[in-house]
């Protein structure tokens, strides 16, 4: 039986998979769209691509730069051409209807930002992602993909695969395709609440969860984040390493910029000097990376010209307090950090940029509610650590998932995995993912306040805590710590590191393990994948 329909008229979809899979009403959270004039605006046919492309077009500004990449730039008139002709050869030449699924299948280029748009443009889904591309296809029911020659043998078995080449220009198959066909599609119909794209969860807890998002969710994060806390602005050049297979990179790097007006610099392989080689040569306004990014990138800075870059922003993991002051003394710069999840779209939770509080997350984002629970599911008091809970115009839609449907939506609120603590001024300071809190002889630890003492430490160059059994205590802090180059790895360091942790923070949070790696396991995003650690 298909879930009831959200208000927003009939949907434009022929196949109504995602709709017969929606959650049903009573699990689904509440969304206020009332916070915002924009957030109310939306009228009930909605097309994302049509509405972050067209207004460009039409305000006369089809010649102002979109999409940055290497030494080539495309404008808004060329990027709408190419979304446009990628549509019609997704419904001429492959056959697809509006609600069918396509698996996008590449790394950071142009012809993967132009495929999501003409995708959606087309009435049919985006689901964007670089790993478990088997699981996904069968999870989502999806027999046509698009992917990056360049990773044509990770493409699982699916009835219609096409490739492209980054800039769209080449001699693959869909390259050839796409340039047979003329611009001027008509955008897909859509009801502002038909499923827009599927995004799958980065994995940091194991099996990836299927996001459901409709057209106006997408809208609405353009409307929150970016005009109330970031700051976006027509003239931003935008750039970073978040994948667009993930929320963060999606909204950071394309659909925001695209909203105001601006330019995204896209990198198809990140690494720490190739983000401060593009903020260089396109003259970057913002960078959208994680933490673990930026410490890495501090002992590189001197070398490049980043006199451009004016907003810095953190999301994916913690970001721990020594980050952010390493970073503001050798850039000048103060990290915007921020929390978001995949289930959430985008940010909910950031630092007033006018007013941040090193430590802190910050503040819930304009049009989003934030608070924290205790166990009876009462509202905590301000320092009381408790589950956050959010809610605002986007919310948790699984997949045909009911089971984690209703453990994440409760009350109406979305409720994220995460313990945090509010002050009396309502700044949010993170303590730990729910199943990351450390018991250990009756003492409740916080794996992150542990790295953040250990990141202190001058021969730490990353580090990741979790808790390990023990007989005696229950569990016990362990440690797994990247020394900085020339360290030497043995008794006497971890002796020294665990005499420092105890003179930062209370002694009784100390690692009373801790074991040395070359590297951390990370998601695509950066995130610290902490169950591999406890594996």
């Amino acid at each position: 039986m298909s879930a009831p329909r959200e208000p927003g008229g009939p949907s434009g979809h022929l196949d109504s998979f995602t709709r017969d899979n929606l959650p049903p009403r009573h699990l689904r959270a509440a969304c206020d769209y009332s916070a915002l004039p924009a957030l109310a605006a939306y009228p009930d046919r909605t097309n994302a691509a049509q509405s972050l492309l067209g207004p460009r077009i039409a305000a006369g500004k089809a010649e102002r730069t979109a999409i940055l990449f290497h030494d080539r730039a495309w404008t808004y008139g060329e990027l709408e051409a190419l979304c446009d002709r990628i549509a019609a050869a997704l419904v001429d030449d492959m056959g697809l209807v509006p609600g069918n699924r396509v698996l996008l299948h590449a790394p950071n280029t142009p012809m993967a930002a132009a495929c999501w748009l003409g995708v959606i443009k087309a009435g049919t889904m985006p689901m964007l992602r670089a790993r478990e591309l088997a699981y996904i296809a069968e999870k989502a029911q999806i027999r046509h993909a698009l992917c990056d020659e360049a990773l044509a043998e990770e493409m699982p078995g699916l009835e219609h695969v096409a490739l492209f080449t980054p800039c769209g220009d080449g001699e693959a198959e869909f390259d050839r395709m796409v340039a047979a066909k003329a611009p001027g599609f008509v955008a897909c119909d859509t009801a502002a609440d038909d499923v827009a794209m599927i995004s799958f969860t980065s994995g940091t807890t194991g099996q990836p969860k299927g996001c459901m998002h409709f057209h106006r969710d997408i809208m609405a994060i353009c409307d929150c984040y970016p005009p109330h806390v970031f700051g976006a602005r027509e003239d931003d050049v935008v750039t970073g390493s978040p994948p667009l297979a993930f929320a963060f990179g999606l909204g950071a790097l394309l659909c925001f910029p695209l909203h105001v007006g601006a330019a995204g610099a896209l990198i198809d392989r990140p690494s720490p000097r190739a983000m401060l080689e593009a903020v260089q040569r396109h003259r970057c306004t913002a960078l959208y990376t994680a933490p673990t990014a930026y410490r890495a990138m501090m002992g590189l800075v001197k070398e490049y010209d980043l006199s451009s870059l004016t907003r810095c922003v953190s999301a994916g993991e913690t970001l721990q307090r020594p980050t952010w002051e390493a970073w503001r003394e050798a850039t000048g710069l103060e990290i915007l950090d921020g929390i978001g999840t995949t289930e959430m779209l985008h940010i909910f939770i950031s630092g007033p940029r006018q007013a941040i509080r090193p430590g802190a997350t910050g503040k819930a984002v304009p049009g989003y509610q934030a608070t924290v629970l205790d166990d009876a599911g009462a509202e905590a008091a301000p320092g009381e650590v408790g589950r956050l809970a959010v809610r605002g115009p986007t919310g948790c839609k699984y997949l045909a998932d009911e089971e984690r449907q209703a453990a994440y939506v409760e009350g109406g609120w979305n409720l994220t995995g995460d313990l945090c603590r509010r002050d009396r001024d309502g700044y949010f300071w993170y303590v730990s993912r729910a199943d990351d809190l450390i018991i250990s002889a009756g003492y409740n630890i916080s794996g992150p306040e542990v790295e953040a003492a250990l990141l202190e430490h001058g021969d730490v160059a990353e580090c990741g805590v979790v808790a390990r059994p023990d007989p005696d205590r229950g569990h016990i802090v362990a440690a797994h710590v990247v020394l900085r180059e020339g360290v030497a790895r043995g008794p006497e360091t971890v002796k020294q590191l665990q005499d420092f942790v105890k003179q930062q923070i209370a002694p009784y949070k100390y690692p009373r393990a801790i074991t040395f790696l070359d590297s951390l396991p990370r998601t695509e995003t950066g995130k610290l994948q902490r169950f591999k650690l406890r594996e």
